[in-house]
């Protein structure tokens, strides 16, 4: 066995067909391109990127200002998560990141009112359920609303 000796099993390669090479290879004058049309012309034929045929493509039916499709995202803490917090302790977004609650200090952060809180606090976060306020105020704490950290 050696290298050279090496060649592709029986019928796996093929000849390419040459085409336009006269009426006897059977590919001859318009070389399998069929009689005119786009795809028939040289310099690669067919369309740009993006082509609909004609129709009206995406990109010019689609408004090109005035709307926004970014959503926000929140990271969602609970009351429950709350609780390990000393009390009169001011709970701000990096305090959180600290015990593990959030993951990410550039991205918003939501305090949701699942769960029961019975210490004051001062919390610090982008946004907070109606529910949650009403309970961090029930329970003798602040609540203060900082704005987006992007």
């Amino acid at each position: 066995m050696d290298l050279s000796k090496l060649t592709p099993a029986y019928g796996s390669t093929k000849k390419t067909k040459r085409r336009g090479r006269g009426q006897g290879s059977g590919h001859g004058k318009t070389s399998c391109r069929g009689h005119k049309g786009e795809k028939a012309r040289s310099g690669g034929g067919g369309t740009h990127r993006g082509f609909e045929g004609g129709q009206m493509t995406l990109i010019r039916r689609l408004p090109k200002f005035g709307f926004s499709k970014v959503k926000m995202v929140y990271q969602i803490v609970n009351l429950a998560g709350l609780k390990d917090f000393s009390v009169n302790s001011i709970v701000s977004i990096e305090e959180l990141k600290k015990q593990g609650l959030i993951r990410h200090l550039n991205r918003p952060v939501k305090v949701l009112g699942i769960g029961d809180i019975d210490i004051s606090l001062t919390v610090k976060a982008n946004a907070f359920s109606k529910s949650a306020k009403e309970k961090i105020e029930k329970a003798g704490g602040k609540v203060e609303i900082v704005s987006n950290n992007k």
